[in-house]
């Protein structure tokens, strides 16, 4: 072998290693850049994915603040509704009441609630009282129970009567101002009735 072959020959070898080097190296670095692109791909699609999750949560946060908003607004308007509508029947319950103490039926009525406080205080003493508005019917109702004394409050209940048995420390409150409280008190809108809005007590 000649020395231009030889030379020829380490060249060839050395460009032959050199170039498998270099695409060794080429393979490498490419291999690099694309884990490094797959780390950041994987990094950006994590990051966006917090990002989103935490943009719904806030937007879930903001709508389920303004539904409670709206929600309370709602039932107080409600509420504020009911009360309206409450007042206004009471107001008419009460005029209806008035109407009835002009009644034989009212005259009835305090008949049975006499007799029925002065059976129950049996021999105890009793003492009946009327309301103001019916002074006119003291002293019929007085004859018809000699053993009550009947006598006319100071202040007015709006018709019925009180009793109270001083031995026993009772009194017994039939007065019409306490059966409206009462009324009012448990008075409730029963809104599972889709029939135009009935009420219910």
């Amino acid at each position: 072998m000649t020395t231009e072959e030889k030379l020829q020959h380490f060249l060839d070898t050395c460009m032959g290693d050199a170039h498998t080097r270099s695409s060794r190296m080429l393979d490498e670095y490419q291999s690099a850049l694309e884990k490094t692109y797959e780390e950041h791909k994987t990094d950006a699609r994590r990051r966006a994915d917090m990002q989103l999750r935490q943009e719904t949560e806030r937007m879930e946060r903001e709508l389920n603040k303004t539904l409670s908003i709206e929600q309370l607004d709602l039932k107080r308007a409600l509420g504020h509704k009911q009360e309206e509508l409450k007042d206004k029947l009471f107001v008419e319950l009460k005029d209806m009441l008035a109407n009835f103490l002009e009644t034989r039926e009212y005259q009835q009525l305090l008949e049975h609630q006499i007799e029925n406080a002065v059976r129950f205080a049996g021999n105890d003493e009793i003492i009946i009282y009327l309301d103001p508005t019916d002074e006119d019917k003291v002293q019929r109702l007085a004859l018809h129970h000699g053993n009550a004394r009947i006598r006319t409050s100071e202040y007015s209940f709006s018709g019925g009567c009180r009793a109270v048995i001083p031995s026993r420390h009772i009194l017994i409150d039939n007065s019409f101002q306490t059966k409206l409280e009462e009324a009012r008190e448990k008075f409730h809108f029963d809104l599972s009735l889709t029939n135009g809005g009935q009420t219910n007590d």
